[in-house]
């Protein structure tokens, strides 16, 4: 299933929510198309004190990594679904700087070696530094499903090549919100649906759908 949506007249949804297979977090908003597009209980939280949500967590079926920022309080509620790694780490915006899904983690070539070391055991999966379309904040590039991948149009037939192999699925070069190369702020999704940016238009919708599987 595939919703639009804004958050506070936002379309950036993947800034502000973040899902896997098993659990959606939202900063606090309502809750109801979340629900509906990802079939996973969804939890209303902040990190660190802020609504940025997506980009400051990464997360997949097996754990979920946040920035360090984040206080007992705000785990709390995600503690009840899925295991929690803080992570101490420069570059701190985890959702912008790593892409996941339940097979392979792409990350950010200068993400620390420990940092590599904690997404790997945490979210049980094979770690590689890269890029897209020459870009290292691959998360905001990309959104990657156990059924398909998204990113940048400008990603190159290497970097195609690297998380093909890495994310066991096929990727689809696409845009969002009206035109915006930035996938991961744009979108969010597992393989039973997704959520979209409001500006997000009927023909990005069909790539979407075609390049997440939901039109097998």
């Amino acid at each position: 299933m595939l919703k639009k949506y804004s958050i506070e007249s936002q379309p950036y949804i993947g800034i502000f929510s973040a899902t896997s297979e098993e659990l959606t977090v939202v900063m606090p908003v309502e809750t109801s198309v979340f629900s509906e597009a990802m079939e996973t209980p969804v939890v209303n939280t902040t990190i660190g004190g802020t609504r940025l949500v997506g980009a400051l967590c990464v997360m997949n079926s097996h754990g979920m990594l946040v920035a360090d920022i984040t206080d007992e309080r705000e785990l709390e509620p995600i503690l009840e679904y899925t295991g929690v790694t803080l992570l101490s780490e420069k570059h701190n915006a985890l959702g912008n700087n790593i892409l996941a899904n339940d097979n392979g983690a792409l990350i950010n070539p200068n993400l620390s070696e420990k940092s590599e070391e904690a997404i790997a055991e945490t979210l049980d999966v094979d770690v590689k530094r890269g890029t897209i379309a020459g870009l290292k904040m691959v998360g905001s590039l990309g959104v990657a499903t156990n059924k398909g991948v998204l990113c940048h149009p400008h990603v190159d037939q290497q970097e195609m090549e690297l998380m093909e192999d890495l994310f066991k699925v096929s990727v689809t070069k696409t845009t969002a919100n009206h035109g915006s190369g930035w996938i991961g702020t744009s979108i969010i999704a597992n393989t039973k649906g997704a959520v979209v940016g409001d500006a997000t238009t009927p023909i990005e919708m069909g790539r979407i759908e075609d390049g997440l599987g939901y039109l097998e």
